[in-house]
């Protein structure tokens, strides 16, 4: 093309070379070029219309892309600002659990004021044993939660009864509160004590003749003796 810039097939290849690697403004550069020349050329023409279907194609969907990034953003600042308000404190730790389906979410995703729902996880530390609440709305308290989990199938002697167990959660300092089975979600995560650790809340269910037990032993492995 240096040497003849007159060379439509040499702007073709070009154009046809730039295509391929997605570099559609070069191509359509290119097809432009060699057209000055050759106006009527229909290999070009085809070229250029290609290439211009494939701009606005990947224009789309850098659009989309955007678009899709700013809600995202907007989500993330909505959840922020509805856990502020609430006085929920919340931390990301750089190990987060390997659990995409717990998240904190708003009912309306950009309104505040919508109703929070929590990821829960049931400790059951004295048996190894777990269970998981993907949606525990902020007014829902334990005990509503409890009543369809217990008793648990593993349990052979019926340890684990709403009656019968206590609920405890740990602090931000480490330590231990007893969790009312009967106060909302949103009334013990705002209580100041407490913070939500890379979205995931957590407690620790234990039968209350056993509490004593393993509340010494939380804090003999902790070094609170």
């Amino acid at each position: 093309m240096q040497l003849n810039a007159k060379n439509v097939k040499a702007w073709y290849r070009a154009a046809s070379a730039c295509l391929a690697l997605d570099k559609v403004v070069e191509a359509i550069d290119a097809c432009e070029s060699g057209l000055n020349y050759d106006s009527q050329n229909a290999a070009l023409k085809t070229l250029m219309t290609r290439s211009e279907k494939r701009r606005d194609h990947l224009a789309a969907l850098d659009a989309t892309r955007k678009e899709r990034e700013d809600q995202a953003r907007l989500e993330k600042t909505t959840l922020r600002a509805a856990l502020k308000s609430r006085g929920v404190a919340f931390r990301e730790t750089d190990k987060p659990p390997e659990m995409p389906e717990a998240a904190i979410v708003l009912d309306d995703p950009i309104d505040p004021k919508s109703n929070l729902s929590f990821p829960v996880m049931l400790l059951y530390p004295l048996h190894a044993q777990t269970d998981f609440i993907k949606s525990f709305g902020e007014e829902e308290a334990l005990n509503e939660h409890l009543s369809y989990i217990l008793p648990l199938p593993w349990d052979h002697v019926t340890e684990y009864t709403v009656e019968s167990v206590e609920c405890y959660m740990e602090t931000k300092e480490g330590g231990l509160i007893k969790a009312g089975k009967k106060l909302s979600l949103l009334k013990l995560l705002s209580s100041g004590k407490l913070e939500v650790l890379d979205g995931l809340v957590r407690v620790n269910v234990v039968p209350k003749a056993r509490a004593s037990e393993w509340i010494a032993d939380f804090k003999k492995r902790r070094g609170k003796e």
